[in-house]
């Protein structure tokens, strides 16, 4: 839903009723996450995409046919629909996409969610989207870490899913669980789907070279918050890094260390050390190979890299900290130009993430995605 949260809050704020098509669900080679949302307004218009074009026509309709009677629907589309190729997802891909109708008076606590959306603070809607009793269809409410708004039906059903929500937005996805028909754990019938609204994952930059203002552009592109930082104020200026969102003044190493101290980084943070420099990269890495973070990269050649790790070895870090070094840094594309370099970087930083081996699709076998959306 974050892609259309800002139409959608337009819309119910103009009075308008509008169609919300949601992925709730993927299976095998889906085209789109869980989460994803397309929105179409009374006047036909279209915003976002629950499948990048291979099933939008058919959602459409649906979606049409949901604003005018207004009961909700779970659909599924796939391979194993007999017109699977009619509605175009010929990836091999399934998707559940549930469609309802949405507007002030059906879901109350939008501006709340907008308002903990744009203010970057954790928030998530469960929904439920499947139930054996079709007037508990649609109940929705909105949680946060500390509390929730809105309810699903009963207090045994809303503590149930307030908890499991919760969980979800700890790490930052998306998906549907099923309960019994009231809450219960180990029954069935009941589907509940969780959009969670995290806030977005940080890129920490260090370095203000060309190669940072290429891997910001690149950050930003890729949904990162992208923070730039050098020690030398006469290089990180924001006028030179436009696509971050902040640029800092500050020695690298006791910046990170003071972002750390503030919950300010997690398992989400990626680090790129552009500096190779030792008298920054090596305080910086001390501290960030100490760290539980996503992913953290250093520039530099061979020669580097191995007078990095004696001088890193000589401080006290341990082979296993050592061993979540990416260095040097990025995937070998044969890159030259800063621009490429970010390109490799940031295929690195995805093939981690997602267990991918950095070969070309053309030459392997086997499914596209390695892990599949849950």
């Amino acid at each position: 839903m974050r892609d259309v949260l800002d139409e959608l809050v337009r819309r119910c704020a103009a009075g308008e009723t509008v169609a919300l098509g949601t992925v709730v669900a993927t299976f095998r080679s889906a085209p789109r996450p869980p989460g994803t949302s397309m929105l179409v307004a009374p006047d036909g218009t279209v915003a976002g995409s629950v499948s990048g074009g291979c099933v939008e026509g058919a959602v459409y309709e649906l979606a049409r046919q949901v604003i005018a009677d207004g009961r909700p629907v779970l659909q599924r589309y796939g391979v194993s629909d007999d017109d699977a190729f009619a509605v175009g997802l010929t990836c091999g891909g399934i998707l559940d996409v549930y469609v309802e109708r949405v507007n002030v008076a059906s879901f109350p606590e939008l501006p709340r969610l907008a308002a903990s959306v744009r203010a970057e603070e954790p928030v998530a809607v469960a929904t439920v989207v499947a139930h054996p009793d079709q007037a508990r269809l649609g109940a929705r409410m909105v949680v946060w870490p500390d509390r929730m708004a809105g309810g699903l039906g009963s207090d045994r059903v809303d503590d149930a899913v307030a908890d499991d929500a919760r969980g979800l937005l700890a790490t930052g996805r998306s998906g549907s669980l099923h309960y019994g028909p009231d809450g219960q754990r180990r029954g069935e019938g009941m589907t509940v789907f969780v959009n969670s609204f995290e806030p977005p994952p940080r890129m920490l930059v260090f370095g203000a070279i060309d190669f940072a203002a290429a891997m910001a552009r690149l950050g930003a592109f890729l949904g990162y918050r992208v923070t730039v930082c050098d020690a030398r104020p006469v290089f990180a200026t924001a006028s030179r890094f436009p696509e971050a969102d902040e640029v800092v003044v500050d020695w690298p190493h006791r910046y990170l260390a003071a972002e750390s101290a503030g919950g300010r980084v997690d398992e989400r943070t990626v680090v790129a050390v552009l500096t190779h420099d030792p008298k920054f990269d090596v305080p910086l890495l001390e501290v960030a190979l100490r760290l539980r973070l996503g992913y953290v990269g250093a520039m530099g050649s061979r020669r580097t890299h191995d007078d990095r790790l004696a001088r890193l070895r000589a401080a006290g870090v341990t082979e296993d900290e050592l061993a979540g070094l990416a260095s040097p840094i990025g995937l070998d594309l044969g890159a030259r130009t800063p621009e490429e370099t970010a390109v490799s970087i940031a295929a690195e930083i995805i093939a981690l993430h997602w267990g991918g081996g950095g070969d070309r699709l053309a030459n392997a076998i086997g499914p596209i995605h390695r892990h599949q959306y849950t």
